[in-house]
């Protein structure tokens, strides 16, 4: 884990929770190991499925006697309703366990699995990406220690816009918005990787390195990155 902060990870239990997506999925992390996972990927079912992952993870903790000492949290970018659902939950578990709240940028979360399992050449890049609809993307640009190149952003995708980077480095692209845009981008230094999707069995190298610098987020006040502001879509009247 080289790329975030060596090998030093607390000896905390951590709740991790991830709703960015369609994906729903709940983790356990103690001492820098995953020790329970739960993942739903058959669609935007958070409103019922977290609910449930969340107490069999709660009940996995109690039964072994463990003490919860903060839930993490996928903060955003992402879908609305799941980012605000995740942080919901998270914050109704802090306030009944007396836990704190860290909050886990999406983008970095996915960059996670890349970072920790495929060979990157020195001076190659990260881009994230999440599906914002049509040839808009969330993204964030990085280097292989996670270090923010570009800022977040939505990005209407075309040839121009990484072309600047993609000149002088290899750029790796992956998550949900990265394969409708790879034959726009269409750069010999443009890499996509398969299969990348935010999980909460990614976070605890993130959300232990935020219980260890002491980065916790107010309870009462935080609120998910949404990036855009939340447009309820008009329905059709009826004829």
């Amino acid at each position: 884990m080289h790329f975030i902060y060596g090998d030093i990870f607390t000896m905390s239990c951590i709740l991790n929770i991830e709703t960015s997506t369609n994906v729903c999925s709940v983790a356990v992390s103690k001492d820098g190991t995953c020790i329970f996972n739960k993942e739903d990927h058959s669609g935007p079912n958070h409103a019922v499925k977290l609910g449930v992952f969340v107490d069999e993870a709660l009940s996995y903790i109690d039964n072994r006697d463990i003490k919860l000492e903060a839930v993490a949290v996928s903060c955003g970018p992402g879908s609305y309703t799941g980012l605000r659902i995740g942080v919901s939950m998270a914050k109704g578990i802090c306030y009944g366990r007396d836990a704190k709240l860290i909050a886990v940028p999406t983008l970095e979360l996915m960059a996670v699995p890349v970072l920790l399992h495929h060979e990157l050449e020195d001076d190659a890049l990260v881009c994230p990406m999440l599906d914002a609809r049509r040839m808009e993307v969330y993204a964030g640009i990085y280097d292989k220690s996670l270090k923010e190149i570009r800022p977040i952003q939505a990005d209407v995708v075309d040839s121009d816009t990484y072309k600047q980077l993609l000149d002088n480095h290899k750029i790796y692209f992956f998550g949900n918005g990265a394969c409708k845009c790879m034959e726009t981008i269409n750069h010999p230094n443009a890499q996509l990787i398969k299969g990348i999707e935010p999980l909460a069995q990614n976070m605890f190298p993130l959300a232990d390195k935020s219980m260890k610098e002491g980065k916790f987020e107010d309870v009462a006040y935080f609120v998910p990155f949404y990036l855009k502001d939340f447009v309820a879509k008009t329905p059709k009247k009826l004829l």
